[in-house]
C-alpha cells in the first residue's frame, strides 16, 4: 500500500504538476526575490520572485521522464549486448565478453559526467550520456542470466530444431531471464534520477530556462545557511522519488516470488487404461539399423590440452530395439549421446569413420538438412526434465513445437496430438496441463511429459539419458512402462543410459559396458548377471547389492579411479585396476572380440563363464 500510494502521488504530480502550477511556477514577480518561506511561499522564493513550491511541484515531469528514457535506453542496449553472448558462436561470444568486461573497467558516473561535457550540456545530452554509462551494468547482468540459460538442454533443443538466433534470443532467452531484468531496471530507474540530477547539479543537464529537481538545488544551495529549505525540498523529492522505484522492485519481487509457488495438477494415474493413439505410417517395419556408429571419437580443448573422453566407441541399434549403456561416471555415456545427437558443447569436436542415422550417411548431409533429420527422426530424454523445458514457455507451446516447425501441423491439429500424447503417458488435465508450467509439474510428471515431447515426431530413435534416477521407484517403474510402450507400439529403437544394472538387464534386450571412453563388452542382457566375461562387467555386476548378500561385510567397489581423459597411455584403459591383467595389457589395447552369439568383449584374456549354479543364484538375488 506504502508503494502505491507513493508511486500514485508521483504519477498525478507528473500529469497535473505543469497544468496546475505551470503558469505560477513562471510568474517572477520583482517585489519578492529571495523571500523566505512564507504562507503564500511555503518554499520561498527565488532569484526572479518565482514561487519555489510550485516550481518543485512543475517539475516532477521534467525530473522523472528523463531518468525513466535513460534507464530504458541503456537496458535495451545493455540487455541486447548481454543477451547475444547466449546465441551467437563462441569466438564471437568471448569477443563480446570482453568488451563488456572493457566497458565496466570505467566508473559509470564519470562516464556520464564525460558524455555530458561532450555531448553539450542539456536534458538530451544527459540523457544519452546516463543510457551509456549504465548500459554496460545491463549487459553483465543479463550476460550472467543468459549463460545459466545458453548450457540448458532447452537450448540445445531449439538449436537442433534450427531457430535462428533472433528467435533464440526473443523466445527462449529473454522470456526466461526478464523478471529479475525488470526488477532491476525499476531499481535503477532510482538511480538514474539520482545521477541525472546530479548532472543538472553540476551544470550538465538540464538547463534554464528549463529546471528539474537537479538545478533547483543547485539554485537552492546558494542560501542553504540563511535558508535551507529552498534546497532541502529538492532534495527530499529525489529522495522521495528513488525510494518509490526501490520499493516498487521489491514489491514485484515479492509477486514473482508468489507467483513461482508451485500449483501441482493432478497426479497421474498409477495403471493407466490403454488409449487409443495413431500408428506409424511413415516408416515400414524392418529390422534393419536405426543407428550406425563407428569409431566415435570426441574431443575437448582445455586450458591444459586436448581431453579426449570418448575414444572409439562403435555401436548400432535396430528397430524396436532397446540398448542398455552403461559404465561408471565418466565412462564417456552421456558425450557419447550428445555426440550422436549431435548436442555436444561448443568447442567440443566430435569425428567418426561412419555414422548412418535412418539408412542415411550423415557426413554427407548439409548442416540444415541434418539438423532436420534429427528432429524428425531423434529424440532425448534428459535425465534432468527440469533442465529440458524452458521454464518461461507453457508446456503446451513445448509439446507441439517440432510439429509445427518441421511438419507445417496447424497449431490446432498440433494440440490435439499433444492431448492424444498425454494422454498416452497417463497424465490428466488435459487442455489444463498444457496451459501449464514446467515448474507446476512434480518430477514424474515433468518426465511423463518429457517422454510425451520424445514421441510427438515418431521418431526411429530415442536416446534416454539416466531417464529414471531421480524418481522414486513406483515411479520408475512406470516411466519403464512407457518407453517399453512406445518401443513396441511405434517400432522406435531406445538408447537406455543409467547406473542401474539391474533395471538394465530386465529392461533392455542387448547392454554395452563402457569404460575409458570405449565400449568393452556388448553382451544379451539377460546374460549380465552371470555371464559377463570382462573383468570391468563382473566388478560392476558385483557392485550391486543384493537381498542375498551379509549384512556385515561390506559392499563390493572397484579400487582405484578411471583413466585420466587427457592421458594417452597404450594397453587396456582397465588393465591399472584389473586383478586379471597381463604384461600384454599395459602395452597393447584390446579390441572388441565375438566369444559367442550377439556377446562381444575387449579383453585378451576374459575369465571363464560362472558355474550354471552360481548363474541361477545371482539371478535369484537379482530378482
Amino acid at each position: 500500500m506504502i508503494t502505491l500510494v507513493m508511486l500514485g502521488s508521483l504519477v498525478v504530480l507528473a500529469v497535473a504538476g505543469a497544468v496546475l502550477w505551470g503558469q505560477q511556477a513562471g510568474r517572477a514577480d520583482p517585489s519578492a526575490v529571495l523571500r523566505a518561506p512564507t504562507t503564500g511561499h511555503p518554499l520561498g522564493t527565488d532569484r526572479l520572485g518565482r514561487d519555489l513550491l510550485a516550481r518543485l511541484l512543475a517539475a516532477t515531469w521534467p525530473s522523472l521522464l528523463p531518468a525513466v528514457a535513460a534507464t530504458l535506453l541503456g537496458a535495451a542496449a545493455g540487455i541486447t549486448l548481454g543477451a547475444l553472448t547466449a546465441v551467437v558462436d563462441g569466438r564471437a561470444a568471448r569477443l563480446l565478453g570482453a568488451l563488456i568486461t572493457l566497458l565496466l573497467a570505467f566508473p559509470a558516473l564519470l562516464v556520464a559526467m564525460f558524455l555530458a561535457a561532450l555531448f553539450g550540456a542539456g536534458t538530451g545530452g544527459a540523457v544519452c550520456a546516463l543510457a551509456v554509462a549504465c548500459a554496460p551494468g545491463f549487459a553483465r547482468i543479463t550476460q550472467t542470466l543468459a549463460a545459466q540459460v545458453a548450457g540448458t538442454d532447452f537450448m540445445a533443443a531449439a538449436r537442433v530444431l534450427g531457430l535462428r538466433r533472433h528467435r533464440l534470443l526473443l523466445r527462449h532467452v529473454l522470456p526466461h531471464i526478464a523478471e529479475p531484468l525488470m526488477l532491476n531496471t525499476t531499481v535503477a530507474a532510482g538511480s538514474s534520477l539520482v545521477a541525472l540530477s546530479g548532472l543538472s547539479f553540476l551544470g550538465l543537464g538540464t538547463q534554464p530556462p528549463s529546471y528539474d529537481w537537479g538545478l533547483l538545488l543547485s539554485q537552492g544551495l546558494d542560501r542553504v545557511y540563511t535558508e535551507p529549505l529552498p534546497a532541502v525540498a529538492p532534495g527530499i523529492a529525489i529522495v522521495y522519488a528513488a525510494v518509490a522505484f526501490q520499493l516498487l522492485g521489491e514489491m514485484l519481487a515479492g509477486a514473482a516470488a508468489r507467483q513461482a509457488r508451485p500449483h501441482p495438477v493432478d497426479e497421474p494415474v498409477a495403471h493407466p487404461e490403454p488409449v487409443a493413439h495413431l500408428v506409424r505410417t511413415d516408416r515400414p517395419a524392418s529390422v534393419d539399423h536405426v543407428l550406425e556408429v563407428a569409431d566415435l571419437r570426441v574431443a575437448l580443448p582445455t586450458a591444459d590440452g586436448v581431453v579426449r573422453p570418448v575414444r572409439g566407441v562403435t555401436l548400432a541399434l535396430r528397430r524396436g530395439e532397446m540398448v542398455g549403456l552403461v559404465g561408471e561416471s565418466g565412462s564417456g555415456k552421456s558425450l557419447t549421446a550428445l555426440a550422436i545427437a549431435d548436442l555436444l558443447p561448443d568447442g567440443a569436436r566430435a569425428t567418426w569413420g561412419r555414422h548412418r542415422f535412418l539408412g542415411t550417411d550423415t557426413e554427407s548431409l548439409s548442416g540444415k538438412e541434418r539438423r532436420r533429420q534429427l528432429a524428425t527422426g531423434m529424440a532425448m530424454v534428459f535425465q534432468n526434465p527440469a533442465s529440458a523445458f524452458n521454464p518461461s514457455l507453457r508446456i503446451g507451446t513445448q509439446l507441439t513445437e517440432a510439429v509445427r516447425a518441421h511438419r507445417g501441423t496447424p497449431r490446432a491439429e498440433a494440440v490435439e496430438q499433444a492431448l492424444a500424447q498425454l494422454r498416452r503417458v497417463a497424465l490428466p488435465g488435459g487442455r489444463r496441463l498444457l496451459r501449464s508450467r514446467p515448474f507446476q509439474l512434480s518430477g514424474g510428471q515433468r518426465q511423463r511429459v518429457a517422454i510425451a515431447s520424445a514421441s510427438m515426431m515418431r521418431p526411429g530413435l530415442i536416446i534416454a539419458d539416466e531417464p529414471t534416477t531421480a524418481l522414486d521407484v513406483t515411479v520408475q517403474r512406470q516411466i519403464m512402462d512407457l518407453l517399453r510402450r512406445i518401443r513396441r507400439d511405434d517400432g522406435t529403437a531406445i538408447l537406455f543410459i543409467s547406473h542401474d544394472i539391474a533395471l538394465v538387464a530386465d529392461a533392455c534386450d542387448r547392454v554395452l559396458v563402457m569404460y575409458g571412453g570405449t565400449i568393452v563388452e556388448s553382451l544379451p542382457a539377460p546374460e549380465l548377471a552371470a555371464g559377463a566375461r570382462h573383468p570391468y562387467t563382473r566388478m560392476l555386476v558385483a557392485s550391486v547389492p543384493d537381498l542375498a548378500a551379509e549384512r556385515d561385510h561390506p559392499l563390493h567397489s572397484i579400487e582405484g579411479g578411471p583413466p585420466d581423459p587427457s592421458g594417452a597411455a597404450p594397453g587396456c584403459p582397465f588393465h591399472d585396476r584389473c586383478p586379471h591383467r597381463l604384461d600384454r595389457c599395459a602395452v597393447e589395447s584390446p579390441v572388441l572380440s565375438p566369444l559367442g552369439p550377439g556377446h562381444e568383449v575387449a579383453c585378451w584374456q576374459p575369465p571363464a563363464a560362472a558355474p550354471s549354479h552360481g548363474r541361477r543364484e545371482n539371478e535369484e538375488a537379482q530378482k
